[in-house]
C-alpha cells in the first residue's frame, strides 16, 4: 500500500505544530546563547572600561573622562540611529510591548546592535547597569529563533519570555530571580510551559555564565564576606529603610520620565543625545573620588562598610542624578544595577544611623537589605527583589529584612506612583497596554468550541464534480468539508472545483478524486491562539472540528471576527451566537443598467450630500448603479422582523437622494433596514444586492470603546466586506460650511483643489491612486503631490516607486501638476501629518489597513492616526479582499 505524497505533507504540518520537545530545545539553546551573549557584554564592557579608567590615571581626569563620555556616546547613539532605533533604554519596555503583541523589533539585528552599544555606552561612564541589556539581548534572540521555528503566537510568547528570564540570570547569576520576574513583570504566566521553559533557560543561562565568566558553580561564594544578624529592636530601622526607599524610588520613577521629556524638549538628534550625556557624566565623574569611575567599585565599596556617612551620601545623591542623565538621554543601558547601588548607598545610611543611636545592627546588613528595597520600588518586583539579593548573598539571615523592606517600599512606592516604570516607558513611546492585562482583553481565553458553526453544509466524497458546482452556486459558502458517514475524509475549495474545470475533468468525477484529503484540523479544545496560527501558516479560510474524526463544526475566519467585535464591545454573552437577521421595512428600485454597484450608507443628512456627490462621480466613472442604506438599530432582545420603528426621517433623507440620482441620471435604489448591528446589517445587504463599492463617513472621534481603531461598524466593515471600501472623514472646514439644502444644488466641493497621496502603503495605497481619477474628475484646476516616508537611517532612498506613481497620476488625472515629495522620519503618521498641515492640502487619500486581527494592529494604525491629526478632509480606500 502506497502513501500519497498530499498525505505525507498533511501529517508532516501536522507534527510541525508546537509540540513540548521543541520548547525544551528551544529553552536549551535559548539558554546557551544568553548566557554567551551576556558573558561577551561583561568582558566587552569590562575591558573598555578597564582602559578608560586607566586612561584617567595617566592623563588629566577633567580632559579624558569627558573626551571619551563624548566620543563613545555619539559613536553609541550614531549606531543605534543607523541600524535598530529600538536598541535604546534597558530593553524591558521593549520586551513588555512585543508580548503584548505590539509592532516592536525584536530579532538578532537589534541583538546585536544592543549588545554593540550597550558597551560603548557603559565603557563611557554612564551610570547603567549591563543586566537590563541582556536580558533584552536574551529576549531578542529568542525571538529571532521562534522566527526560524515553526510556531504559534503563544509558543513565541513563551519562548521570548524564557529569553528575557534567561538574560535576567546570566546577568545577576540568580536563575530563580530570572524565572520571578518574568512571572511578576512580564507574562504572568504560571501555566507548565512558561514555568518550564523559563526554569531550563534561566538555569542553562546562568550556569554559561558563571562557568565563563570567572566564577565557579559554589553558591555558597557570597557578595559579601558579612555575617549578617538580625533582632527585634532592629525592625523600626528595617522599617524607616523601606519607606525611606518607597520615597526616593517613586521619585526616582519620576524623574527618569521627567528627563526623557526634558531631552525630548531639546530636539537632539539621537547621537547628540548620548554624547552629551556621556560628556556631563564625565565631567561630574571627573570631580568626584575615583571610586566613581568604575560602576561596580561604588557597590562594592559600600558592602565592605569602609565608607564614610558623609561619603554615602554624597555618593546616593551623584549617583542619583548621574542615572537619570544617563537614562533619559535613550542610552543603551539598564536601571537594575543603578537600583541596586542607590539601595546599597540609602540601606548604609540607615544603618550607620542605628549603629550611632542604638549601637545594634552593621551597615552592610542595611545596604543589602536596603539594595532589595529600592530595587522593589523601582521596578514593582517585591519578590524578584527579595530572591535577586539572596542569591546573590545565599544569606539566610537576610530573608526577614529584605521581606519586611522591600515589601514596604513597594507599597509606599506603588502608592505615589501607580504602575510599572516599564509600562508607563512603554506608554511613552505610544503604546498603551490594557488596564485588564494582555491575556484578559484579548480573546485567549475562547477555545474552537465557543468559535465553531455547529451545523455544518457537508458533501460525500461519491458526488460528482458536476453536483458540485451546483451544490456551490446555490451556497455562499467558497469551501465544503467532504463526510462520510459522519467522518471527514477532505474537504472541497472553490479552487478545487475551478482546477478541475481547468484541467478538463469530466463531470462525473467523484469530489474523491479532486478533493484535498487528510486537511488541516482542530479539536474543539483547541484555544483561538492555535486556530489562528493555523489559519495564517498554512493560508486557509476554514478549519474544520473533528472529534475522533468525527466532524463536529467549522471555524471560518468571519466566525472569528464576529467574536472579536462581540468580546471587544463588551458583549461577552453574544460570543459564539449570531444576531437576527436584518429586516428591510422600506426599498425603492431604479433601472437595474450598470456595471456594478455603490452602497452609500446615510446617516447624518448634514454629510449625505458630499457623500452622495462622491458617490455619483465615482458611479459615472465606472457606470456603477448607486445604493442607499439607512439602518436603524435596535437592542438585541427585540426581534427585527416585529419591532415598529418611525422612517419618517429615513425616508426624507432617501428621497433627496433619488431627486440626486436623478439629476445626475444615475440610478439610484433606496432600502431601510431594521437591524441588531449596523455592521452586520451592511454585509447583508453587501451579499443580496451584489455590491462592488462600499462608501460611508467617519467621524474622526477616539472610539469609545477600548482596542478599537475606527470604531465598530467601520472596523467590522474594513476587515470583513468582500469589496472596495471608501471612508470619508469630512475636514472641518468642510462640515462647518455645509448643510442638507446648500450643497445639494452645487457640483462637488470646489475647495478640494489640492491633493496629497501618500504611496508605498500595501495594496490598498494603488487603490487609492486608482480612485483617483473618478474622485477629481469634478476639478482640472488641480495639484497632487504624491509622498513616501523614508527612514532617516537610509542614506540613498529608493524613489523609483514615486516617480512611477507621479508619472501614472499625471497621465490618468487632468490637473495642473502632480509632484513628489520625498520625505524622512521615523514615524509615518507624524511626517504626514505635518506634511498636511504645512502645505495646506485639502484631501489626504490613504489605504486603510485591514492586516492583522487582533490588538498588534488595533495599536498603532498608521491611517487612523493621520485622519485623526489632519484637519483637512482624509479619504481611507480599502480594496477588495483576494479569494
Amino acid at each position: 500500500m502506497t502513501t500519497s505524497p498530499v498525505f505525507l505533507s498533511a501529517r508532516l504540518r501536522q507534527w510541525l505544530l508546537p509540540r513540548r520537545r521543541l520548547a525544551i530545545a528551544e529553552a536549551c539553546l535559548i539558554g546557551i546563547v544568553s548566557g554567551l551573549s551576556a558573558v561577551l557584554l561583561k568582558q566587552g564592557a569590562g575591558w573598555l572600561g578597564t582602559w578608560r579608567v586607566h586612561a584617567s590615571n595617566q592623563l588629566p581626569a577633567s580632559l579624558v573622562l569627558p573626551a571619551i563620555g563624548l566620543s563613545l556616546g555619539l559613536l553609541c547613539g550614531l549606531i543605534i540611529e543607523r541600524l535598530e532605533p529600538e536598541a535604546t533604554g534597558s530593553g524591558v519596555p521593549q520586551i513588555k510591548g512585543a508580548l503584548a503583541l505590539f509592532p516592536i523589533a525584536l530579532n538578532l539585528r537589534v541583538a546585536f546592535v544592543k549588545l554593540v552599544t550597550s558597551i560603548l555606552a557603559m565603557s563611557a561612564g554612564m551610570t547603567l547597569g549591563r543586566q537590563g541589556p541582556t536580558v533584552h539581548i536574551g529576549a531578542a534572540l529568542a525571538a529571532q529563533l521562534s522566527h526560524w521555528v515553526p510556531t504559534s503566537p503563544d509558543h513565541r510568547r513563551q519562548m521570548i519570555a524564557a529569553g528575557a528570564a534567561a538574560g535576567l540570570a546570566a546577568g545577576f547569576n540568580a536563575p530563580l530571580a530570572g524565572i520571578l520576574f518574568v512571572i511578576e513583570e512580564l507574562l504572568r504566566d504560571l501555566s507548565n510551559l512558561t514555568l518550564g521553559t523559563a526554569i531550563l533557560a534561566s538555569f542553562i543561562g546562568a550556569v554559561i555564565s558563571r562557568s565563563l565568566g570567572g566564577l565557579t558553580l559554589d553558591l555558597n561564594l557570597q557578595l559579601s564576606s558579612h555575617s549578617s544578624s538580625f533582632s527585634a529592636p532592629e525592625i523600626p530601622f528595617y522599617l524607616l529603610l523601606g519607606i525611606l526607599a518607597g520615597l526616593l524610588g517613586a521619585l526616582f520613577n519620576q524623574g527618569i520620565l521627567a528627563s526623557l521629556s526634558l531631552y525630548n524638549r531639546l530636539n537632539l538628534n539621537l547621537p547628540m543625545k548620548i554624547g552629551l550625556a556621556g560628556m556631563i557624566c564625565g565631567c561630574v565623574v571627573a570631580l568626584l573620588p575615583p571610586a566613581f569611575r568604575d560602576n561596580s567599585g561604588l557597590r562594592e565599596l559600600l558592602l565592605t562598610g569602609t565608607a564614610s556617612w558623609q561619603f554615602t551620601s554624597f555618593a546616593f545623591v551623584a549617583y542619583f542624578v548621574l542615572t537619570l542623565i544617563a537614562y533619559g538621554s535613550g542610552a543603551p543601558g539598564g536601571l537594575f544595577h543603578p537600583s541596586l547601588v542607590l539601595g546599597a548607598a540609602l540601606g548604609y545610611l540607615v544603618g550607620t544611623a542605628e549603629v550611632q543611636l542604638l549601637g545594634l545592627g552593621s551597615p552592610t546588613s542595611y545596604a543589602l537589605a536596603g539594595m532589595g528595597a529600592f530595587f522593589s520600588a523601582v521596578s514593582k518586583v517585591p519578590i524578584t527583589a527579595i530572591v535577586i539579593v539572596f542569591e546573590m548573598t545565599t544569606n539566610f539571615n537576610l530573608v526577614l529584612p529584605l521581606m519586611i523592606t522591600s515589601g514596604v517600599s513597594y507599597l509606599i512606592a506603588d502608592k505615589l506612583s501607580k504602575g510599572s516604570l516599564y509600562q508607563r516607558l512603554l506608554n511613552k513611546r505610544g503604546y498603551t497596554l490594557p488596564t485588564q492585562g494582555v491575556e484578559q482583553s484579548s480573546l485567549a481565553g475562547l477555545t474552537a468550541a465557543d468559535l465553531m458553526q455547529r451545523r455544518v453544509e457537508t458533501l460525500a466524497s461519491q458526488m460528482t464534480l458536476d453536483e458540485a458546482v451546483q451544490a456551490f452556486s446555490r451556497s455562499h459558502h467558497r469551501g465544503f468539508p467532504v463526510v462520510d458517514d459522519g467522518e471527514l475524509v477532505g474537504i472541497i475549495t472553490q479552487t478545487d472545483i475551478a482546477n478541475a474545470t481547468q484541467n478538463s475533468q469530466p463531470g462525473d468525477t467523484p469530489l474523491a478524486q479532486i478533493m484535498t484529503p487528510q486537511p488541516i484540523t482542530v479539536k474543539p479544545i483547541y484555544t483561538l491562539s492555535e486556530v489562528l496560527f493555523l489559519l495564517n501558516r498554512y493560508q486557509l479560510s476554514r478549519l474544520p472540528v473533528t472529534e475522533d474524526r468525527k466532524l463536529v463544526g467549522i471555524i471560518t475566519r468571519a466566525d472569528i471576527i464576529r467574536a472579536e467585535a462581540d468580546k471587544l464591545s463588551g458583549d461577552t454573552e453574544q460570543v459564539g451566537p449570531r444576531p437576527d437577521p436584518s429586516y428591510i421595512v422600506y426599498q425603492t428600485r431604479a433601472p437595474a443598467v450598470g456595471k456594478g454597484r455603490l452602497l452609500v450608507t446615510l446617516a447624518n443628512p448634514q454629510t449625505a450630500p458630499v457623500l452622495l456627490q462622491l458617490a455619483a462621480a465615482i458611479a459615472r466613472e465606472r457606470h456603477y448603479e448607486i445604493e442607499c442604506l439607512q439602518v436603524i438599530s435596535i437592542p438585541r432582545h427585540h426581534n427585527p422582523t416585529q419591532t415598529a420603528v418611525i422612517t419618517t426621517k429615513s425616508r426624507r433623507l432617501l428621497r433627496m437622494a433619488e431627486k440626486m440620482g436623478r439629476d445626475w441620471e444615475v440610478p439610484v435604489h433606496t432600502q431601510i433596514r431594521v437591524s441588531h448591528d449596523t455592521s452586520q446589517a451592511i454585509l447583508e445587504t453587501i451579499k443580496e444586492r451584489h455590491i462592488s463599492l462600499i462608501l460611508m463617513g467617519w467621524k474622526a472621534e477616539p472610539p469609545t470603546t477600548p482596542n478599537r481603531i475606527f470604531g465598530s461598524i467601520v472596523d467590522t466593515l474594513i476587515r470583513q466586506a468582500p469589496c472596495e471600501l471608501v471612508l470619508v472623514k469630512l475636514g472641518h472646514r468642510e462640515e462647518m460650511q455645509r448643510d442638507g439644502t446648500t450643497v445639494a444644488s452645487c457640483p462637488l466641493p470646489i475647495a478640494w483643489n489640492r491633493w496629497l497621496v501618500p504611496i508605498a502603503g500595501g495594496p490598498n495605497a494603488s487603490c487609492a491612486i486608482q480612485l483617483l481619477p473618478a474622485l477629481t474628475s469634478h476639478n482640472s484646476a488641480l495639484m497632487i503631490g504624491v509622498t513616501q516616508v523614508f527612514a532617516p537611517s537610509i542614506l540613498l532612498p529608493d524613489t523609483s516607486g514615486l516617480e512611477k506613481a507621479a508619472f501614472l497620476l499625471s497621465h490618468q488625472v487632468s490637473c495642473q501638476k502632480v509632484v513628489t515629495i520625498p520625505v524622512r522620519s521615523y514615524s509615518v503618521s507624524d511626517a504626514l501629518i505635518r506634511l498636511a498641515h504645512t502645505q495646506h492640502y485639502d484631501v489626504v487619500v490613504l489605504g486603510a489597513s485591514r492586516e492583522g486581527l487582533l490588538q498588534q494592529v488595533v495599536h498603532g494604525n498608521i491611517p487612523e492616526a493621520i485622519a485623526r491629526g489632519v484637519n483637512s478632509t482624509v479619504i481611507l480606500v480599502r480594496g477588495a479582499p483576494s479569494e
